[in-house]
């Protein structure tokens, strides 16, 4: 299956660290992060369950819902939670689904069709393209998708700042700029014409038709 931003993310049921699921009902009304990882007790992926756990409280403040996934049983996530909190020092304090029969992965497009066999058998380079966030909006719609080599630990200050900027866009008329973080300028969306924008943005700044520099709005 061939995910794309703007459509729906799939719904699903899965066991979790944290009890059964269903995607969509879980999500409620919130924004929500689902972070993949290839295997259990893997060094990058170590790193990255902690990373989460430290920044919840930033995703809390944004009404965003994190969840991870890997492609392990129950009882590895919950003996893997031990390890993560020993060596970075907070455990994940989000639920892990147990995606041991390869369901989700599947059906977000993370591993063939034809993927089977034991989870405990397989390495991480059989999965290693269980390696994507996904950023899904309260309408339930893929807004961000991000795939990462199992090398390279995800950024996840990025992720929160990717948020913030859809989250804005959502709300106003307007769009981020590159390396754009909270409180500076945006840009004015070409949807907006200049009459509309004088009344919406007073004091914006054309610099040239199509490109044209406001305050970021607040509220």
């Amino acid at each position: 299956m061939s995910l794309r931003i703007g459509d729906t993310a799939p719904d699903f049921e899965a066991q979790t660290t944290e009890g059964k699921i269903k995607f969509h009902d879980w999500l409620g009304n919130a924004w929500g992060v689902l972070f993949s990882h290839p295997k259990d007790f893997t060094p990058v992926c170590t790193t990255e369950l902690g990373t989460m756990a430290r920044l919840k409280p930033e995703f809390d403040k944004r009404n965003v819902k994190i969840i991870g996934l890997s492609v392990d049983a129950l009882d590895d996530h919950k003996r893997w939670a031990n390890d993560i909190k020993e060596t970075q020092g907070a455990a994940p304090n989000y639920p892990i689904i147990a995606d041991s029969d390869f369901k989700v992965a599947k059906l977000y497009g993370m591993l063939p069709a034809e993927a089977s066999g034991d989870p405990a058998k397989r390495t991480p380079a059989d999965n290693q393209t269980v390696r994507t966030v996904f950023v899904v909006g309260p309408d339930k719609k893929i807004k961000l998708m991000l795939i990462y080599p199992m090398a390279t630990g995800r950024n996840f200050d990025e992720v929160l700042r990717v948020v913030d900027s859809l989250q804005l866009t959502a709300k106003h008329r307007v769009a981020t700029p590159a390396n754009w973080k909270p409180g500076q300028d945006v840009i004015i969306t070409s949807a907006v014409s200049d009459d509309e924008a004088a009344k919406i943005f007073p004091g914006f700044r054309k610099v040239k038709p199509y490109l044209r520099i406001t305050a970021q709005p607040r509220g």
